[in-house]
Formats: structure tokens, sequence, C-alpha cells
């Protein structure tokens, strides 16, 4: 069959095409490497939460971390049904920064300063704005940004924690906490359970994961969200599992009861919930499965205001 003039007219424009490109332009593209975001921003009422990734790591064998108390077997089975690998995890360390219009205030520090402040550079904002730090626990990858060689990271910052876990950690000997917290110690103020960061922003002592691990209700304009910390720290060996025993629980049958109460509110309630290990941007919903939870990450819920 013939081609028609019009058909071989657009044969003959298409075929030098490639020939009169520059050799350049015909090499393969290079790749560009992992696409890794630092945070995320939405509204809740007046305020606003950004949630910051100081930091990301591959870990491996993760049963030796979560489900202590169970076989590998098991260990196996769960995480083949959600899809996940049992030789390496990745893990997340998300602070969260909350602008409540009268003051800038950062949840947790990451593991060092360099993270910290890199995610802060890339969400707008400088150490100096910073005028509340939250400490949730004293864990090292909570605390680790605090202090670094040049001196305090937030020159400006008041600091809180709770009172239950600074009294542990001060009688600990904790390397890590002796060179990051205790030379802070005078800019610190304390809270006991239901105590106020600043107007709608709470404290609630869910402990287990450390003596007086806290968890902070933030609550603005009619809308609500849990800070639930290391609560929870795997959004299936934790949320689906509660009763797994984790290694970095110090109380576990604590650490266990707190996950179920805890959880069971935030479901109940159907309240976003931001993680700190949580895959980023760490921000996700709870539902009750069977005998533990399911975690249900955001889609565009928090985008809408």
């Amino acid at each position: 069959m013939g081609l028609s003039r019009r058909q071989a007219l657009l044969s003959a424009a298409a075929l030098p095409l490639a020939a009169t490109l520059p050799r350049a332009a015909r090499a393969k593209a290079e790749k560009q490497g992992m696409s890794v975001p630092s945070f995320s921003r939405f509204a809740l009422g007046d305020f606003e939460v950004t949630t910051l990734l100081a930091g990301t790591r591959p870990v491996e064998n993760p049963h030796d971390i979560f489900g202590l108390n169970v076989s590998a077997e098991e260990f196996a089975a769960a995480s083949d049904a959600a899809f996940l690998p049992t030789d390496v995890a990745q893990f997340f360390f998300t602070p969260t920064l909350v602008n409540t219009g009268a003051a800038l205030i950062l949840f947790d520090t990451g593991l060092n300063p360099e993270g910290i402040t890199a995610a802060l550079a890339a969400a707008g904002h400088t150490p100096d704005e910073v005028d509340t730090v939250v400490i949730t626990h004293m864990h090292g990858d909570h605390i680790g940004g605090l202090m670094g060689e040049a001196g305090a990271t937030f020159a400006n910052a008041a600091y809180v924690t709770g009172a239950v876990e600074h009294n542990h950690w001060m009688g600990a000997g904790n390397e890590t906490f002796d060179a990051k917290v205790r030379p802070l110690n005078d800019r610190f103020s304390f809270l006991d359970d239901g105590g106020a960061v600043a107007p709608g922003i709470s404290a609630n002592l869910a402990p287990g994961h450390t003596p007086g691990h806290m968890a902070y209700r933030i609550e603005s304009g009619g809308k609500s969200l849990m800070l639930i910390a290391d609560a929870a720290n795997h959004p299936v060996w934790s949320l689906a599992h509660p009763d797994w025993e984790v290694k970095f629980d110090a109380d576990k049958a604590q650490a266990a009861a707190t996950r179920r109460s805890l959880l069971g509110m935030i479901a109940a309630d159907r309240l976003p919930f931001i993680g700190y290990h949580m895959p980023f941007p760490a921000t996700g919903f709870i539902e009750t499965a069977g005998d533990g939870f399911r975690y249900v990450p955001t889609a565009y819920q928090l985008m809408l205001g």
C-alpha cells in the first residue's frame, strides 16, 4: 500500500531528528539519587505545625529491636503481611515545630545540631527563632541537637520537660544527658501530667518507654492532634502489635499498657497524630484492627485546614 503525500512528508520529517541532535542531548540522563523531603507543614486551627526530618537511616535486623517476645516466624509473618522486609528497616527522626503565632515551639531535637538546623533551614527558620524547646524524653535521638561544639543550638530558647523524666536522668549517670541537658538545667522548667507548655498545648504522661515519657495534645481553633513521641515507634511492629516488646522501652509491660491506652484514645477520638519515628512526614490516623491498631497515613486531610 502506498503512502499518501502527507504521510510521506511526516515520515521524512521525523527520520533526521535524532541525527541532527547534539551528542550530549542524546546521552542518557544521570541518576539523581533518592529524593528525601526535609519538612512538611500544615495548619491546625490558628497554629502552624511543621514536621522536620532531622535524620533517617537504615537499621539492620529489626527483630533485635521489635517483637522481642515473639518468634522469628511470627515476626516474619507479620512483616510479610505488611510488605516489609525482615532484614532491614528505615528509621526516621522527626522533631515537630509549632508556631502558635505568639511563640515558636520545637518538640525534640534529633540526633545532632547539624540535622535539626538543616531541617529548620529547609523549613525557613533559624535556631535563634525558636522560643521554647520541649523535650518529650531524654533518649539521645531526642536531646542530641541541644548542644554541639559551638554550645547551645537554640541560643534564645527556654526549655521544658517532664519533672519525672528529668529527675530520673539526673541520677542515671548518662553521658549524653550530662553533655546535652545538664549544662542547660538552669533554663529548664518542668511539667507534670496535664501541665501546659503554652495555651493549647498540654502534657500527657505516657510512661514505659522511659519513666517520665510525655505525649502532648495540641489544640487550636477546634482542631486537635496528638504528638505521641516514642509511645509507638513503628507503624506495624508497634501499632498492629502493641504488646510486642521493644528493646528501647525501659519498662516493657508499662510501655505496652501505655500504647494500648494512648492509641485507643486516638482511635476513638479519630485524631490525627504525629509519631517521632513514623515514616516521614510522620503524620497519620489510627483505627482499631483485631487485637491491635492499623496505621492510616495522612493523604490530603491536613491540607484542608
